[in-house]
């Protein structure tokens, strides 16, 4: 018998520009359909969460099934009303970047549910772990609009004082772990934190993110194996949106039934929510924070969403998706899905909802302008000279203080 030739496959994404994208064939379940665990299940008991997809709010904007939360109808018109304004500062961040009045931006479109409703489930003393998508979580914290423009811009009320790329924004004050370029650093971090808090005796959680691209990174198997080892008290996201830049998610999840399958190797538990649905992503969170604090351990979270703008100011997705994908998305918009629960809760209504569209962009045009009087990112006054040298070390190393001399400062 003669030997088969070794052969690979490249996986490729479903639709490309130009096709007309169909999503029929995802076969998800129901909301309603699983059955929601004890908190400290034994992950294998609780499989198959990893496999299909938890979800509240069916057709008709009812929530139903087990893990419908119980949250106060003020938190749930807060917790849109923090989507809708994260929406407007996007909106505009975007357009300030295409008149070059800031250098880069990155828009959540699509996914502010993910940290939005996620945040609201935490407890503000619990430590977060960002990517760079997860603004609304931010503002969901309290962050000043103005305070987050200027940093995009780098003007003299930069609390990064110019040091980073606009939105990796860094508030120590708000449990907001500095925001990473090097992709998936925050995930073992995160787990290092969390066993601090717990070597303390500290009740504080750690909860962090990462894109599905970021899973095919070392640092997602470190942290990984690090939280299952150690039991850490964290709460693990991977935002499945699809796409990782041009990269579809068929290239990081491999042959993987999905992202949150992985988890079951390390014997941590795995949960696939729809990541567009603002009272699930919620009820999950809220769930593995409380298996944390009780002892748990750690829990893998995907949010299973939609990219709907590019990835970045410097991507075109119409090189790579067909230009209404994100329209045909099955899992609609978390928006107007939280929209219609509360007016079905007789919580909203259609005037109110554009009444607050039109003050949230009004609050943003406000923010803007006031930025502006700190300094613009092409005139200044930006960061002073000698702040460069400052922050880094406790005692400043003499190549340091030779630098600075030299300069004058």
């Amino acid at each position: 018998m003669g030997k088969a030739e070794p052969r690979i496959s490249v996986p490729a994404p479903a639709f490309r520009p130009g096709d007309t994208p169909d999503f029929s064939k995802l076969g998800l379940p129901r909301p309603g359909h699983h059955a929601k665990p004890d908190i400290l299940a034994e992950a294998a008991e609780i499989r198959d969460l990893a496999f299909g997809l938890v979800g509240v709010l069916d057709e008709k904007a009812n929530a139903v099934g087990d893990w419908a939360p119980e949250i106060a109808p003020e938190e749930l018109r807060a917790g849109l009303k923090t989507m809708v304004l994260t929406r407007e500062y996007d909106n505009r961040m975007l357009k300030m970047q295409r008149t070059k009045r800031l250098s880069f931006y990155m828009k959540s479109l699509g996914e502010e549910a993910v940290s939005i409703a996620a945040t609201q489930a935490l407890a503000d003393e619990d430590m977060l772990f960002p990517s760079y998508r997860q603004q609304g979580a931010l503002i969901q914290r309290g962050a000043e609009l103005v305070d987050m423009m200027c940093h995009c811009i780098s003007n003299s009320r930069d609390n990064l004082k110019g040091r980073q790329l606009p939105v990796h924004y860094t508030r120590k004050d708000l449990n907001w772990f500095s925001v990473s370029g090097n992709l998936g650093t925050q995930f073992p971090q995160a787990v290092g934190w969390s066993m601090a808090s717990a070597l303390k005796g500290e009740t504080a959680i750690a909860c962090s993110w990462i894109g599905d691209g970021t899973t095919a990174e070392g640092d997602f198997h470190a942290a990984m194996t690090l939280a299952s080892t150690y039991n850490a008290p964290v709460v693990l996201n991977v935002a499945n949106n699809q796409w990782a830049i041009s990269m579809h998610n068929s290239i990081s999840g491999g042959k993987a039934a999905s992202f949150a399958a992985k988890a079951i190797g390390y014997g941590i538990p795995g949960i696939r929510v729809d990541g567009n649905d603002y009272l699930a992503v919620a009820a999950v969170t809220q769930w593995a924070a409380e298996r944390a604090r009780n002892g748990g351990g750690p829990t893998l979270i995907e949010s299973y969403t939609y990219r709907g703008e590019a990835h970045s100011t410097s991507d075109d997705p119409s090189r790579y998706r067909p230009k209404d994908e994100y329209e045909a998305w099955p899992l609609g918009d978390p928006v107007e899905r939280l929209r219609a629960h509360l007016i079905k809760l007789g919580e909203w209504d259609a005037d109110q909802h554009e009444n607050w569209v039109a003050e949230a962009k009004q609050m943003v045009s406000d923010a803007w302008k006031e930025a502006l009087t700190y300094g613009t990112l092409e005139e200044g006054p930006h960061a002073p000279v000698p702040t460069m040298f400052e922050d880094v070390f406790t005692a400043q190393p003499w190549h340091l203080r030779r630098q600075r001399q030299e300069l004058g400062v």
